[in-house]
């Protein structure tokens, strides 16, 4: 899946990582297992002193915290958007983004896209990410979206299941988080600047 093999950077505290994302507006967090993106999730939230708002879209995080397995963050927003309130909640975050700087999550790209099933739908959802990234760059927030998909021979990275492919810009920054040996391994995909960073397993 990643060919080549590139030099590994310890960034426990993820400061590295952070770096990226600052950088790469969106950043896009690929996986083809959704307990490596909570686990990626958690660290990353955990490692945040600032205001997040988690756009919750597959429920998943969402369960892990009502069921106390990830504990509840004081300095996290949690938004819940469906295909009927999309534009109410995307203007309140937007107007919250417009403010002041949050780490804006959004959890998954499969859940919009599931969500707007067509292709008219589904670029409408990409200019409102394109938006909020634009915002983000004005208050040094950052906008960090994960998707659930797998590499397609001729076609690139598609949604996991579904087959959709992935609409991005050449501004979006695109990551893979993996699991090694129990650590959780994040590479940029970049083709000509590959870089990946090993964050070492810790009990949630």
């Amino acid at each position: 899946m990643l060919d080549k093999s590139p030099e590994l950077i310890l960034d426990n505290n993820l400061v590295h990582i952070k770096n990226e994302f600052e950088l790469n507006i969106p950043s896009l967090v690929l996986c083809s297992e959704p307990f490596h993106k909570v686990e990626f999730l958690y660290r990353l939230i955990s490692s945040i002193e600032g205001k997040i708002i988690f756009v919750d879209l597959d429920l998943l995080y969402t369960g892990y915290v009502e069921s106390g397995m990830i504990p509840k963050n004081k300095n996290v927003i949690i938004f819940h958007p469906e295909k009927e309130n999309w534009e109410e909640k995307l203007t309140e975050i937007i107007s919250k983004v417009s403010k002041e700087k949050f780490l804006v999550v959004i959890d998954s790209f499969n859940g919009v896209y599931n969500m707007f099933d067509d292709l008219e739908s589904a670029r409408f959802v990409n200019s409102c990410i394109m938006l909020l990234s634009s915002l983000a760059n004005q208050t040094s927030s950052q906008v960090v979206i994960t998707g659930m998909a797998r590499k397609k021979e001729n076609v690139g990275w598609i949604i996991s299941p579904g087959g959709k492919q992935i609409i991005k810009s050449e501004k979006t920054g695109v990551y893979f988080i993996k699991k090694n040996q129990n650590n959780l391994i994040l590479t940029s995909l970049e083709e000509n600047d590959r870089r990946s960073f090993k964050i070492e397993h810790q009990n949630l």
